[in-house]
């Protein structure tokens, strides 16, 4: 081999994917280390494309037949991927080029592309347990809603005005439980393909903050106190963002810890890669294992038993990210769990 095909040899080993080449009699003149793992070959230079490739449908028909890709039609260029099997079972996915001089030319050579299947099967689990996951969630309070308006239904005359306003208030919670859920999946999706819309602006923490745990405080019984250290710069932000932010961060302390929950602010000092707010997030529970932490902010996390959708924490570090801002985990001084985040005085986004 001449020093071109050293350099091309060397350039298909550089490649992820198995390449094969044959040419135009059906023998594989060049092939790179990834064909030759994902095949279990050591070598297949000067075999035939149909031994080297020897993979199978499940139902036992040989790739090489049913590819056809030296006498199927004159003017293909290509097959599309399709999964194929190895005698052991082991799935690939298969594709190839087929190389004309013209239409209706004779095949001048067949490039066959290779890969593992295993990517694709693992996001097809993660697709069952995303539809698995979503359909509990919903379901529990539609079940809610749909037995309290069966029983609204069938015995309204029966129904004092006191059980009739107890079942829609139950009807009310739950309908707005479906609501914040599927906002969650959207904000999720806009994070996942990077089409979050953000309109940021210059904000003060404090009133923002404040105004969050106005409404959290009248939805639970637990002690929530805000501390502030030192004078505190605006922050720029889009106003429904930060305030989900927040939200996330008090729900999932008062759902994790027990006793007070406690956020205390304080601006980020010199040195640091931008000026903004730090602010902690400090509950009384058990902490999070630090082997753990670096699941907290994937999807569907779940810590323990108690509910949530498992989606506030990813969906928390998504809306910081894109403020240009970050969150870390860390141990409460007092026990339990302290959730950091810093958030930049200017327009921190990437650009």
């Amino acid at each position: 081999m001449g020093e071109a095909g050293l350099r091309e040899q060397a350039l298909l080993d550089a490649i992820p994917d198995g390449v094969v080449v044959a040419d135009e009699a059906g023998f594989v003149v060049r092939m790179n280390h990834a064909a030759c793992g994902l095949l279990g070959i050591a070598d297949g230079i000067g075999k035939h494309l149909a031994d080297v490739v020897a993979l199978q449908d499940r139902g036992g028909n040989e790739w090489f037949t049913c590819a056809d890709p030296y006498d199927g039609h004159e003017t293909r260029t290509g097959l599309t991927e399709q999964a194929w099997f190895l005698s052991d079972g082991t799935e690939l996915l298969v594709t190839a080029r087929i190389v004309r001089d013209g239409p209706r030319c004779p095949v001048r050579s067949v490039v066959v592309s290779l890969r593992s299947a295993r990517a694709r099967a693992r996001l097809d689990r993660e697709r069952s347990d995303l539809v698995a996951t979503v359909a509990h969630e919903l379901r529990s309070p539609l079940t809610g809603v749909k037995g309290f308006v069966a029983t609204l239904l069938s015995k309204w005359d029966k129904l004092n005005d006191d059980q009739k306003k107890l079942m829609l208030e139950t009807v009310n919670s739950d309908a707005d439980r479906l609501t914040r859920l599927i906002a969650e999946l959207l904000d999720v999706a806009r994070i996942d393909t990077g089409r979050l819309s953000l309109y940021p602006r210059p904000l003060d923490f404090v009133e923002a903050v404040d105004r969050v745990l106005a409404s959290v405080r009248a939805a639970t019984g637990r002690e929530i106190a805000f501390q502030v250290r030192g004078e505190l710069p605006r922050v720029t932000a889009d106003p429904d963002k930060f305030a989900q932010v927040v939200t996330n961060l008090v729900d999932n302390a008062v759902r994790h810890g027990e006793g007070r929950v406690l956020l205390t602010a304080e601006p980020i000092v010199d040195g640091a890669p931008y000026t903004g707010v730090l602010m902690h997030v400090d509950d009384e529970g058990d902490g999070i294992n630090p082997a753990i932490r670096s699941r907290v902010f994937t999807k569907f996390w779940k810590h323990g038993t108690r509910g949530g959708s498992g989606l506030g924490m990813y969906i928390v570090h998504g809306l910081l990210k894109a403020h240009g801002g970050g969150v870390e985990i860390d141990d409460a001084p007092a026990g339990g769990a302290r959730i950091t985040i810093m958030w930049p005085e200017h327009d921190g986004r990437p650009r």
